[in-house]
């Protein structure tokens, strides 16, 4: 199953791949080799520090290659505009009851970074946005109950 991803996100995955294999993979070699020769390895907390941040290293390595074999990069610059809220696209939407405003950017669950205003495509905001253009009423079920949005602005970015 391939999964969404916008371009600025399987980029941030493949900058931080590169970062990973030829800088911190370097680093933590040489600091297992500088602990090695220490002496005795099993009171040595250096290279046993050394060693868990290689296998965290080697974990994330694994996990970035994983999504991005499983990434459906869309380009959203490439899809017609039409108005309406899909993939990509940067929403400004208005809760009904407090007039109050924000702008999210819906992209793939792995950019996801609600700090950033970028919400996953899997979000019950999101699915209930999708498909619809400004002007509209979408209706979203959170734990406190039922809230009512008009989207006010469709950016297709």
């Amino acid at each position: 199953m391939k999964y969404p991803m916008t371009i600025q996100g399987a980029r941030a995955l493949e900058e931080e791949l590169k970062h990973l294999k030829t800088v911190m993979r370097p680093q933590i070699t040489a600091a297992i080799a500088e602990a090695r020769e220490l002496g005795d390895l099993k009171e040595n907390a250096e290279y046993h520090a050394a060693r868990e941040q290689q296998g965290m290293v080697e974990a994330r390595i694994s996990d970035i290659e994983g999504r991005l074999s499983a990434a459906q990069v869309i380009d959203v610059t490439t899809i017609p505009y039409t108005g309406r809220v899909i993939f990509g696209t940067t929403v400004t939407i208005a809760n009904v009851e407090t007039d109050e405003e924000v702008t999210y950017r819906i992209v793939g669950e792995d950019e996801a970074e609600i700090k950033e205003g970028k919400i996953s495509v899997t979000s019950p905001i999101a699915r209930a946005m999708i498909g619809k253009e400004e002007g509209e009423i979408v209706v979203v079920r959170t734990p406190s109950g039922v809230v009512e949005y008009e989207i006010v602005e469709v950016q297709h970015l």
